[in-house]
């Protein structure tokens, strides 16, 4: 193969291909190591305004400072935006979280709802 001749392209072949392993296996790492959540932690304009289980299925209205809302619904472990105010839905095309450090966020109506397990929502004073 002519192309391997030149080291320049080989060792760019190389590299990239090194990148590319390592960059699948810290995905794959994190993927593993995640973790399914316990709660959905519901922020407004940057306060926390409540916490819902993952256990419990819901329908919950959420409404923001700026008139608008979202709906967030738990099924199955897993929280969902299914209906939003907001002009361009990217918080409804979110797929659903249930995995702790997932988020879903709606910048227009200025809320995000972040997945965190158990041991997230107590606090350790002996550290």
């Amino acid at each position: 193969m002519e192309m391997f001749k030149d080291k320049k392209v080989r060792n760019d072949i190389i590299l990239a291909l090194v990148v590319v392993i390592a960059a699948a296996g810290i995905w794959l790492f994190s993927e593993v190591t995640k973790e399914d959540g316990a709660f959905a932690v519901v922020v407004v304009d940057g306060v926390e305004t409540e916490r819902y289980p993952l256990d419990t299925d819901a329908e919950i209205r959420l409404e923001s400072e700026n008139g608008g809302y979202n709906i967030l619904v738990i099924k199955d472990g897993k929280a969902d935006v299914t209906e939003a105010s907001c002009p361009d839905h990217v918080c409804v095309d979110q797929r659903a979280a249930g995995r702790t450090g997932e988020a879903i966020t709606c910048l227009p109506n200025k809320t995000v709802i972040t997945i965190e397990g158990p041991s997230d929502s107590e606090v350790d004073f002996v550290s």
